[in-house]
């Protein structure tokens, strides 16, 4: 996974932090997590935490324009946790996720991108070791879909001085589990501003509000 080789190891800044503090969450703070939430899924969820906690590093922010905001944030393994808000601040933040890291390639060729291109278009995702996943984003239909790209920016400390910028295509898919609740996949073709494309596969759960704390 190369989310944290991206953000590298700035040290945290006195300054008046100048990025948003989203339900108390922001870098240098610890969430703790309610394990049941991943825990009530059951053994057929891939989604798996070994520790209840998070240790935010890096916290990243994507304008979607007349959608909103996302604001996420990162730990030192690349855990990331989701808000959605409709303001930049955070304020009103809704819609939480949880995802950790499944796979990281770096496409070897066109012809790679071509059809990883093709799969985020595709209404179900299949993947080696993995089972289906259908279309979460624009309905469940058999309609091709052209997935969603957006520029994040990423900072290290809170002064929010320096962003590393990462441009993103990406589509969510989902599956339902035998049991209680579904579990959600995020595909994503990335590219740093100057670094190089990768293609990322996230493995992650939806959050209720009381689920999670900082």
């Amino acid at each position: 996974m190369v989310f944290r080789k991206l953000f590298g190891g700035g040290k945290q800044q006195d300054a008046e932090p100048a990025i948003p503090v989203v339900r108390n969450v922001t870098i240098g703070r610890t969430v703790r997590l309610d394990p049941l939430a991943w825990r009530r899924l059951g053994s057929d969820a891939l989604f798996k935490m070994d520790t209840d906690t998070l240790e935010i590093v890096a916290q990243g922010s994507v304008d979607l324009g007349v959608d909103g905001w996302v604001h996420r944030f990162y730990t030192e393994d690349d855990v990331m946790l989701q808000m959605v808000s409709p303001d930049p601040q955070g304020f009103e933040a809704e819609d939480f996720t949880l995802f950790r890291p499944w796979s990281s390639a770096y496409p070897p060729d066109s012809h790679a991108r071509r059809d990883w291109a093709d799969r985020l278009r595709s209404p179900a995702f299949t993947q080696e070791g993995l089972d289906v996943y259908r279309r979460f984003w624009f309905g469940d239909t058999d309609a091709r879909q052209e997935p969603v790209s957006f520029w994040e920016n990423v900072y290290d400390d809170r002064s929010g001085r320096n962003a590393r910028r990462i441009y993103q295509t990406c589509m969510l898919f989902s599956r339902d589990l035998p049991g209680e609740g579904s579990e959600l996949l995020l595909a994503i073709e990335m590219e740093p501003q100057g670094g190089d494309l990768t293609h990322e596969i996230m493995i992650g759960i939806p959050l209720d509000v009381g689920e999670f704390e900082a």
